[in-house]
């Protein structure tokens, strides 16, 4: 008989098949789900997301909402809850009015705002903490996304703050002192939040793989100048092991603001609100607020968005003036630095003059002389940009960092001074451009400054690993390193030094 092709062995085969009873196939294992990463902090429970490279987490409180009775006191503990907390999604900014350049942070803005951001490698471990205090002329922006920087990659700890801005950060008013436990405490309401995050960062870091021992605070800008106050401040002692300064330092140049001067803002508030006494301030609305906060002044300023970065000596987070308390302040490690070209003059041209008397004082007519300001304009030099920008720069940022790393320095703390020269497409730089470059993946050439910052949080020397050295400022001997196209070459002296002896600084 003629087989098929299946021949007999196949057809054994099938017959055998079919005669053994089914057997049911056992479905495989579920694989239980990750668990997502959980820390005890103060306050409670918080619950993290676990991503690739890192573990975050988002929004969490430092202090109680600095609302109703809380709002222009100094912040409170945080209030416990119960349960786990999400710490998943990004929190809101603190309330701000519109400068443009904010917009997506006026937009997602509450009053209740005293949160911050971690991230880590891991959850174990004892890494250095790098704190970012963010910018913003101390009167908008947030912590936005900084804790997503690749810093995180290099082994670190980053921790992004949040703090009252503008008339709910900074206002100064006679009956909100008066209230006030120390006498005369009012207008840096912003600078205790910030010292209220770094004691939560030495209370709860641990943690989150980072050493509390270990701790860098940095900022650009206004972050940079609180950074600095963070240095000056006694209340801050303890709560941190070194600086990076990014374009800003206390006052910018301008002078200290007396707190009987700083209440002239406060009474202006008044008038406007028709409001009289802490309890009637503590009843308006947020919006009524903000809109009044547009129409304060300081009539020393030349354009009031320096309002909340010429420095209250409120006689509570600043006892004193800096200058004084870096006297008795701990040595510690810092970084300073600024940018060859920053920004134009506040207020413009119309206010050039008034600003050259603001910023050199009894030598105003030196710096006149200096910049030749009788003379017609002349061409932009390629650097550093326009007569009225190089005023600017030198007034606000470059002068003022000479002078802060000569005062330090000259009191035995290790100093590193800093100039970056790196703008778009060989353009000038600008105000912030740096920090792509320290926290991103952005070069000077063939160096990463994220190098040197990563060393510095590491270890609190920014030099070592074959990158080119950078020379510390010692007392008499100014030196700095230069990040530009090039990379980063070595220099000595001071930056601009006539000009800046001229502001009465050096």
């Amino acid at each position: 008989m003629k087989r098929s092709g299946m021949g007999v062995v196949g057809f054994a085969l099938a017959a055998w098949a079919a005669s053994v009873p089914a057997v049911a196939q056992e479905a495989p294992a579920p694989v239980p789900a990750p668990v997502p990463p959980r820390v005890s902090v103060s306050g409670g429970i918080v619950e993290g997301k676990a991503e690739a490279d890192r573990v975050l987490f988002l929004g969490m409180p430092f202090a109680a909402p600095p609302l109703g009775a809380n709002r222009w006191r100094e912040p409170q503990p945080v209030l416990e809850w119960t349960g786990i907390r999400a710490a998943t999604e990004t929190a809101p900014a603190c309330l701000q009015n519109d400068y443009g350049w904010n917009r997506a942070d006026h937009v997602f803005a509450s009053e209740d705002c005293l949160t911050l951001d971690v991230a880590t490698p891991s959850l174990t471990g004892k890494r250095p903490v790098v704190v970012w205090i963010h910018g913003g002329s101390n009167r908008a922006g947030s912590a936005g996304g900084m804790v997503r920087s690749n810093l995180v990659r290099r082994g670190v700890v980053l921790v992004a703050v949040q703090y009252r801005l503008g008339i709910m950060g900074f206002l100064p008013h006679r009956a909100l002192a008066a209230e006030a436990e120390a006498k005369g405490a009012s207008g840096n309401y912003g600078l205790m939040d910030q010292i209220a995050a770094l004691r939560w960062v030495r209370d709860n870091i641990a943690k989150f793989g980072g050493d509390p021992d270990n701790v860098t605070i940095t900022g650009e800008s206004a972050g940079a100048q609180d950074v600095s106050l963070m240095l000056a401040t006694p209340l801050a002692r303890g709560l941190f092991a070194r600086a990076a300064i990014q374009s800003g330092t206390p006052g910018f140049g301008l002078p200290w603001r007396p707190l009987k001067e700083a209440f002239r803002i406060g009474d202006q508030l008044d008038v406007l609100l028709g409001t009289q006494g802490a309890a009637a301030l503590r009843r308006a609305s947020a919006a009524s607020l903000l809109a009044a906060d547009l129409k304060l002044h300081d009539a020393k300023l030349t354009a009031d968005d320096f309002l909340y970065l010429r420095t209250t000596i409120d006689g509570a987070v600043l006892p004193d003036t800096p200058d004084r308390l870096f006297v008795t302040a701990p040595k510690r490690p810092v970084l300073i630095g600024s940018n060859m070209f920053e920004f134009d003059l506040p207020g413009g041209r119309p206010a050039r003059d008034g600003f050259v008397d603001l910023s050199f004082g009894a030598n105003a007519d030196g710096a006149r002389s200096f910049y030749r300001l009788d003379q017609a304009d002349p061409a932009a030099h390629p650097r550093m940009g326009t007569r009225d920008q190089q005023i600017a720069t030198d007034a606000i940022f470059r002068c003022p960092a000479g002078t802060l790393t000569t005062l330090l320095a000259g009191r035995g703390w290790p100093v590193w001074r800093y100039e970056f020269d790196i703008g778009t497409g060989g353009g000038l730089t600008h105000h912030g451009a740096e920090i792509q470059h320290i926290f991103g993946d952005q070069r000077a050439g063939s160096v990463h400054l994220q190098d040197y910052w990563v060393a510095f949080a590491t270890t609190g020397d920014p030099s070592g690993d074959g990158r080119p050295a950078w020379p510390r400022t010692t007392r008499g001997a100014p030196a700095n390193l230069l990040f530009d196209a090039n990379g980063a070459t070595p220099r000595t002296g001071d930056i601009r030094p006539d000009i800046c002896k001229l502001q009465g600084l050096l």
